[in-house]
């Protein structure tokens, strides 16, 4: 019997996917815990129309992370710091902080656990951070920190 599955099954197949199982282990042990349902024409269409419509969002979402990485690479985001003398930082510069001022000076939201950056920034000066918009899609922001 060929069946759809709605929810990963172990040793049977991944969401979505059609597959053919006895008919026991379907009437059994799928269909009573919603695992699967019949692969009918019904079925089948509306599973096609659902993949489709994922395939349209992803497509859309990458191409605005794409566009995003994009604009990023001209911008430059100043963070305003504290420091004593010698022009160290009190403290340094956190993701946070850079998200932050994104939000504030150029309406950008980014989540700061996708920023990364390769040295702690304690000092004046201007910063290359690297930011993961999408799955294979990152970034360059540059950040400028000054007094």
């Amino acid at each position: 019997m060929k069946v759809i599955l709605t929810a990963d099954v172990k040793g049977q197949g991944k969401k979505g996917q059609i597959v053919n199982v006895s008919d026991g282990y379907a009437r059994n042990f799928l269909f009573p815990k919603n695992l699967a349902k019949e692969a009918t024409t019904d079925n089948l269409n509306t599973a096609k129309l659902k993949e489709e419509a994922e395939r349209a969002r992803i497509a859309r979402e990458k191409a605005e992370a794409e566009a995003l990485a994009e604009r990023l690479k001209t911008l430059v985001c100043e963070v305003h710091a504290k420091a004593g003398s010698g022009g160290r930082l009190f403290g340094s510069v956190t993701t946070s902080d850079i998200s932050a001022a994104l939000k504030k000076q150029h309406k950008i939201e980014i989540d700061k656990h996708k920023m990364t950056l390769d040295e702690s920034i304690k000092q004046f000066g201007t910063y290359e951070v690297k930011v993961k918009l999408y799955a294979e899609v990152s970034g360059v922001l540059r950040v400028k920190v000054c007094e």
